[in-house]
């Protein structure tokens, strides 16, 4: 039926809950800093790390105007929360910081059910298997990994390394063009009405949307080829695999 499933990541296969806000989050990063030399109160490493954001958005913008929907590197604001207090750091501390903000920042995190039977049955049908993620590869590379993901796709688009993300037109280009791609083979599996499955719409290529209780509340015409309003991971080989 479809030669290439794409797959949104956060709401789709894995079901996580993080708060990038809480006062323990913040403490605990200011401490960390502090260890390296660049010494904030954490109140002031919060209000830095929003402004940095902006300026780094601003950026992106300047450089891709084609852009409809941007993203940036937070790398390269971590680094920066570094610099600006006078310390260098090496390319493993800003790994470090990374992993560590999304580890204080993570509730929990699991893949939902039948994840792997799904990605177990398509790669037993021959079927090719790509991630379109919304995300920042230095929180995502480790999580796929930790979860057993990463052997599964055939091709990884984040879009924290493209500055670019859904539902942009130009973002779905990026991965159609990068390895080679038709349309008529391929379907969108995503949790997210506007970004995954107005994108996909947009872009031209059949989509399925499963409802989780973290997907956005649904505000328009739902326009996916395939709905299941239930979660059920399960049913996606049912409609998509034939």
């Amino acid at each position: 039926m479809y030669k290439n499933y794409i797959f949104d990541l956060y709401g789709t296969l894995i079901d996580i809950n993080t708060d990038e806000w809480s006062a323990q989050l913040w403490k605990k990063t200011t401490i960390l800093y502090g260890y390296k030399g660049a010494h904030y109160t954490y109140r002031e490493l919060q209000r830095e790390y929003g402004r940095l954001i902006d300026k780094e958005k601003k950026a992106v913008h300047r450089r891709h105007p084609e852009y409809k929907v941007i993203d940036i590197k937070l790398d390269k604001v971590f680094r920066a929360l570094y610099t600006q207090k006078g310390v260098k750091p090496s390319k493993n501390d800003i790994q470090f910081i990374a992993s560590a903000f999304r580890c204080f920042s993570t509730k929990y995190i699991k893949l939902y059910d039948g994840v792997i039977d799904l990605l177990d049955t398509l790669k037993a049908n021959g079927k090719k298997i790509y991630l379109l993620s919304n995300a920042q590869r230095c929180f995502t590379e480790n999580e796929l990994n930790m979860l057993g993901l990463t052997e599964y796709f055939d091709g990884i688009c984040i879009s924290s390394d493209e500055e670019c993300s859904k539902p942009d037109r130009n973002y779905y280009q990026i991965l159609f063009d990068r390895y080679g791609l038709k349309k008529h083979e391929s379907i969108m599996i995503g949790n997210d009405w506007q970004s995954d499955i107005g994108g996909a719409a947009d872009f031209g290529i059949d989509s399925l949307y499963i409802h989780q209780s973290i997907s956005p509340v649904i505000e328009g015409k739902l326009r996916s080829t395939y709905t299941v309003m239930d979660g059920d991971v399960f049913k996606i080989k049912k409609l998509t695999v034939k």
